[in-house]
């Protein structure tokens, strides 16, 4: 109980150095490439839930967006057993860090944005500008929405940190809350435990979901601009 509260979120190291980069590496040992003719049951329900989930991204995109479809079914990929990864004991999720989802975040958004102004200018300006707009209000609104516009990628990157470092802290708490409940009140200490497991099920839905909303989001922003 003497540990820190946000210990599990720096980021380990060996010899002093960080090895944030082979954690990043893992996720993609859980997916390998099929080599046989017949694959076996588990790849099967991995390439079916990819086409499922692909589809539903790229149902109402262009055929330019849709070449982005590689892009985002890896994206998703990747934070969702990131995020799984991270409710492992002892383990560690690179995605309770804000730079690192700032790194996915900016070069995404910036991507569709600068797609949106190579191929829509005027449609991409006319973002900026709604229809109808009186005259004394063009200067406020011009400004309004380029402030909304450079907050997306910030938008996306601190929901899913915020997200998935508050789900770790109220499982760290609760955690040590049964243990505490244990030794002093072992009548209590059930209740704990079973609100402790309640919400590490709920962990594993959000873990997944915050990979499905970053992803979706991103391919929305894709969609306005292609």
């Amino acid at each position: 109980m003497n540990e820190n509260l946000f210990t599990s979120f720096i980021t380990p190291t060996i010899m002093g150095m960080p090895i944030i980069i082979l954690i990043i590496m893992i996720p993609s040992i859980l997916f390998p490439t099929p080599t046989r003719l017949i694959n076996n049951r588990l790849t099967s329900i991995q390439q079916w839930v990819i086409q499922l989930t692909l589809k539903q991204l790229m149902m109402n995109h262009s055929t330019k967006g849709r070449t982005w479809s590689l892009m985002l079914v890896s994206l998703i990929l990747f934070i969702g057993s990131t995020n799984l990864l991270g409710l492992l004991p002892h383990s560690f999720t690179p995605t309770t860090q804000l730079s690192m989802n700032l790194g996915m975040a900016i070069p995404l958004w910036a991507a569709a944005v600068i797609t949106g102004f190579r191929h829509k200018m005027k449609m991409s300006l006319a973002h900026f500008l709604p229809q109808g707009t009186p005259t004394p209000l063009i200067p406020m609104l011009v400004v309004i929405e380029t402030i909304s516009l450079f907050i997306q990628p910030m938008a996306l990157a601190v929901r899913l940190t915020a997200n998935i470092t508050a789900g770790h802290l109220l499982m760290h708490l609760i955690g040590g809350a049964t243990l505490v409940l244990t030794s002093i009140s072992p009548a209590t200490a059930p209740i704990t435990f079973i609100t402790l497991t309640l919400l590490t099920i709920l962990e594993f839905a959000v873990a997944l979901i915050q990979a499905y909303v970053f992803t979706l989001l991103v391919s929305l922003y894709l969609h306005d601009n292609t």
